[in-house]
């Protein structure tokens, strides 16, 4: 495994997006165990990118329009909901002292859903995970499928320190309401910012 392998890819999962937004929001409503879940969700929804990179199945996507604009705009509705329900204080984001079996299935489920309805992710990996494995070499699947593997896990770990570190700050910044609604506008701002910047995505 190259060492631009390792660099490209903790540069790409260290740039703060969808998923990383997500988990430090998750660190800060919900604390550190709700942060840590948010990250393996997000992490969790790279998976049927990265196997859609490997089995080929990206370059149908890229090839077929419809289905590219049908997944992208179904990413582009749910993180208006999101922004939607950040905003009101209901949705995965909002401030919850508990950890029951609702409140983490409701951290799962949106930050699967966050990185599954995000078509760029598959075309992503099929450009970016071939350039490491060169043509003709043995085993490319396997190398593939292992380069996959190591993307996943620093996503995971990358992902799991932005919402520890947002967690470590939840007392200060529960004891301020003022500044609790703040963040929270803040963030349902950046998700309709990044469902406008996934609107204007082309293949």
């Amino acid at each position: 495994m190259s060492l631009a392998f390792l660099v490209t890819a903790l540069v790409i999962v260290a740039t703060p997006g969808t998923g990383a937004l997500y988990t430090i929001g998750a660190g800060l409503a919900r604390g550190t165990r709700a942060s840590i879940l948010a990250a393996f969700a997000c992490t969790l929804g790279t998976v049927p990118h990265l196997l859609a990179a490997v089995t080929g199945l990206a370059a149908v996507l890229h090839a077929s329009g419809v289905a590219f604009q049908t997944i992208k705009y179904l990413g582009v509705a749910y993180l208006l909901w999101m922004a939607w329900s950040t905003w009101r204080d209901t949705g995965a984001l909002s401030v919850d002292t508990g950890a029951g079996p609702t409140s983490r299935r409701q951290v799962i489920v949106s930050g699967v859903t966050l990185n599954l309805l995000n078509p760029k992710l598959t075309i992503f990996f099929f450009a970016f995970l071939p350039q490491f494995v060169p043509a003709g070499s043995p085993h490319q699947l396997a190398r593939m499928l292992l380069l996959s593997a190591v993307f996943m896990a620093m996503t995971f770990v990358v992902f799991a320190a932005y919402g520890a570190g947002a967690a470590a700050l939840r007392d200060r910044v529960l004891s301020r309401p003022r500044l609790v609604r703040r963040i929270r506008q803040a963030f349902a701002a950046s998700f309709v910012a990044l469902s406008a910047r996934l609107a204007v995505e082309s293949r």
